[in-house]
């Protein structure tokens, strides 16, 4: 089940709200929490909901062990065992095959490892519960003696299948104490609303536009039809695939950001208060400012658990680019099992480097629009490794983009494409910039605050919001293109 599912929008949530509100006290609403979440959960991966609660109960024990042995070596026996447990499983189901495959082809032994389905949202809950044990073992925030409690922060149907991922310590002291003003409750909904447009009427056409010329993911990532893949790629018009890539690249933000609206929405209704996730990473000037901008809580993650315990940029700069090294290796790998994902996050390491070591501060002098035409430049290419698992794939399309592989530059199919999604594609690019909302603090301003303006304004931001979940909607209806990206991861 994914948020843009009617059953969803208009089931599940919304009996979700009404037997929460029907709670008396904070227990009851936390055992409402827990039952929706684990059964949203289950209604996509009924067995591996176990291992979901397997995992929160293990690292639960460990960080009663880690508080109950703190400042004895056992603590840090524990953490270690907690790791191994957590990182191992992650491991087994998320690279188990991929490590057999590469290790069939190195050796052309048998694999040992069979396939294995991935998961649902295990790469996220997995760092969810890793970041709780190490900051009780850092003494940040106490162990939780109720398991129950641990289980519905872990298992936490907002954010659970593709984040934000949110830290124990940030929401600790509102799982035993939390309200929600109507404000909050209405802000709520707004990001909802606002997310749930995101998807439904700008990602997936995205989508679509991008599966049209670039190929759907599942036929692109069959190795068996490469061949055939490569050659229908390489005839493709360059105006062509500069449209697909364009369009990926605007579907992944529009995609990831409105799941992670849609989560703190939901959070806000009942009176959590996730980070932001997404902060305009298209509007950034540097490679190393738009990793500070997009998906947030994994970078801060790395940042915090990896980067700065390996000695960040403390030890000299030899140390510092293979900390950033070791940081990007593991980013790539953590969107996937593939090489494709190890080059784009190696991709991203080669020039964050080369802004540390050499024209960082060059860039900074330069006028802002080369700046950002530099990251746009940076960013477009580099979701080019990152749509295609087959690397073959990844040079065709490069090369098709300058007419290298004999291709033409436009055709008759380029030219409809493009005047029919032009308009729609200057509405996409304007939702990843802060325009619209900067439009919509207007009347809102202190010089409108006592005017009819403001209350004016009221109304229609009720009328908008309606209107965006009845458009949305009817999006939804019938459209069998509704996937959320990051659920793979």
């Amino acid at each position: 089940m994914v948020f843009s599912n009617l059953i969803f929008l208009y089931v599940f949530f919304p009996l979700n709200l009404l037997c929460y509100g029907l709670a008396k006290n904070i227990r009851t609403k936390n055992a409402v929490m827990l039952m929706f979440s684990l059964f949203f959960y289950a209604w996509g991966e009924p067995k591996y909901v176990l291992l979901l609660i397997g995992m929160a109960l293990a690292d639960w024990m460990f960080a009663l062990l880690i508080e109950r042995s703190r400042g004895t070596g056992a603590a840090k026996l524990w953490l270690i065992l907690a790791c191994v447990v957590s990182l191992g499983l992650l491991g087994l189901f998320k690279y188990g095959p991929f490590v057999a495959t590469n290790l069939q082809s190195l050796t052309g032994l048998p694999r040992v490892i069979p396939t294995i389905a991935l998961p649902i949202g295990i790469s996220f809950y997995t760092f969810q519960i890793l970041s709780y044990v190490v900051d009780v073992y850092r003494g940040e925030v106490p162990a939780q003696q109720n398991f129950s409690r641990l289980l519905m922060y872990v298992s936490l149907f907002h954010q659970c299948i593709a984040g934000p991922i949110v830290r124990y310590k940030d929401i600790s002291d509102e799982i035993l104490l939390r309200t929600s003003s109507p404000s909050e409750f209405s802000m709520g909904i707004n990001l909802f609303a606002v997310g749930l447009a995101k998807k439904a009427l700008l990602a997936n056409t995205c989508g679509s536009i991008a599966d049209t010329v670039l190929l759907a993911d599942k036929i692109a990532s069959d190795l068996q039809m490469l061949t055939a893949n490569t050659s229908l790629l390489r005839a493709k018009p360059a105006l062509l695939l500069w449209l697909g890539v364009l369009a990926f690249m605007l579907q992944i933000y529009l995609d990831f950001s409105a799941y992670s609206d849609m989560a703190i929405g939901m959070g806000l209704m009942i009176g959590f208060h996730y980070k932001e996730n997404f902060k305009y990473p298209y509007t950034a000037t540097s490679v190393s400012q738009f990793w500070r901008l997009w998906h947030i809580s994994l970078g801060t993650f790395f940042r915090d658990y990896v980067y700065f315990p390996m000695g960040g940029n403390r030890k000299g700069t030899g140390r510092t680019i293979l900390n950033l090294f070791v940081v990007w290796l593991l980013t790539g790998l953590w969107h996937g099992a593939s090489w494709n994902f190890v080059l784009w996050g190696l991709y991203f390491f080669v020039f964050i480097a080369l802004e540390k070591l050499f024209f960082g501060k060059v860039l900074e002098k330069m006028p802002k629009i080369f700046r950002h035409a530099y990251l746009l430049a940076v960013v477009y290419f580099g979701w080019i490794l990152f749509r295609f698992r087959r690397l073959p794939l990844v040079w065709v399309v490069l090369k098709g983009l300058f007419g290298a592989n004999g291709n033409a530059f436009t055709s008759f199919e380029a030219k409809t494409m493009w005047q029919n999604y032009i308009f729609f594609l200057i509405v996409a690019v304007l939702a990843t910039t802060p325009l619209l909302k900067m439009l919509a603090k207007i009347p809102t301003a202190k010089r409108f605050r006592d005017k009819p303006v403001a209350g004016i304004y009221g109304y229609l931001q009720v009328f908008a919001v309606a209107a965006i979940i009845i458009l949305s909607t009817f999006a939804l209806v019938g459209n069998s293109y509704n996937p959320f990206l990051y659920f793979q991861f």
